[in-house]
């Protein structure tokens, strides 16, 4: 996660309220297609749901995450779990995968993190990640900015999140010297598992940060209120979800 972010993680509520992140895995993992005997990566590895399964496949698996608490849940698990900023990997031809579900749009400097994929990688090495995408929660977001701006704050500032389009992601992976084998935006709306307010309190603390404590509240009903004719179908929240998925490559020998 960006060390800037007010963002905290508790392994319970997320393991309550957003589960589905890692359920929704499975395409992203089978993209990665783990083989016996490999070291493989996996960068923002939360709390090692995806981690443990990488390691079921016979891959010697190393997990990173910025938050402490969603460590010590993978390394609970018997995970090699280590707290690190994706911004700052370090690691040296170590590994011959590196992986990443649903964290590299919290890692706001994209090219830092790109750079230390590369070094972690072993000649021939590759980066198979899913993350949020251009449009993702285009109208949380759009809700989120309409209650800070009502209150004189900049949405934009207080926004931890990057998500970028196929293009401009392509374009960072290829200076970098990887070859991109795939890359797409896929729209996935997604039913929450329960009020949209709960996904708030998970996902969106950086944008309530920004206020005061004691507007908090009202700013939360504020933006349900908002998005609750466009997402909510009187029964389920659904999140307006695009994911950004690639496969990309470092070439055999060192250039």
């Amino acid at each position: 996660m960006p060390p800037t972010s007010a963002q905290s993680w508790d392994p319970e509520i997320y393991d309550r309220n957003a589960r589905f992140v890692s359920d929704l895995g499975a395409d992203v993992l089978a993209l990665l297609a783990p083989r016996p005997g490999e070291r493989i990566l996996d960068l923002g590895c939360g709390d090692g749901a995806l981690t443990a399964r990488i390691a079921e496949c016979g891959a010697g698996v190393v997990g990173v995450d910025g938050a402490p608490r969603f460590v010590d849940a993978a390394r609970a698990r018997g995970l090699d779990a280590r707290v690190g900023d994706g911004h700052a990997l370090p690691f040296d031809d170590e590994f011959d995968a590196v992986f990443s579900n649903a964290a590299l749009h919290w890692m706001t400097g994209p090219d830092d993190v790109i750079a230390g994929v590369k070094r972690a990688l072993v000649p021939g090495g590759r980066f198979v990640g899913e993350m949020g995408g251009h449009g993702n929660v285009a109208a949380i977001r759009t809700a989120l900015g309409a209650v800070l701006t009502n209150r004189g704050r900049d949405p934009v500032a207080a926004s931890p999140w990057y998500f970028p389009t196929a293009a401009a992601y392509r374009a960072r992976l290829e200076r970098a010297g990887f070859a991109v084998d795939a890359i797409a935006l896929i729209a996935r709306p997604t039913p929450l598992p329960g009020p949209l307010g709960d996904w708030l309190d998970v996902f969106a603390h950086d944008f309530f940060a920004a206020l005061a404590p004691a507007e908090r509240g009202a700013a939360r009903a504020e933006a349900v209120a908002l998005l609750r004719p466009v997402l909510f179908d009187g029964e389920t929240w659904t999140a307006d979800y695009v994911r950004l998925r690639f496969a990309a490559r470092l070439p055999a020998a060192r250039g």
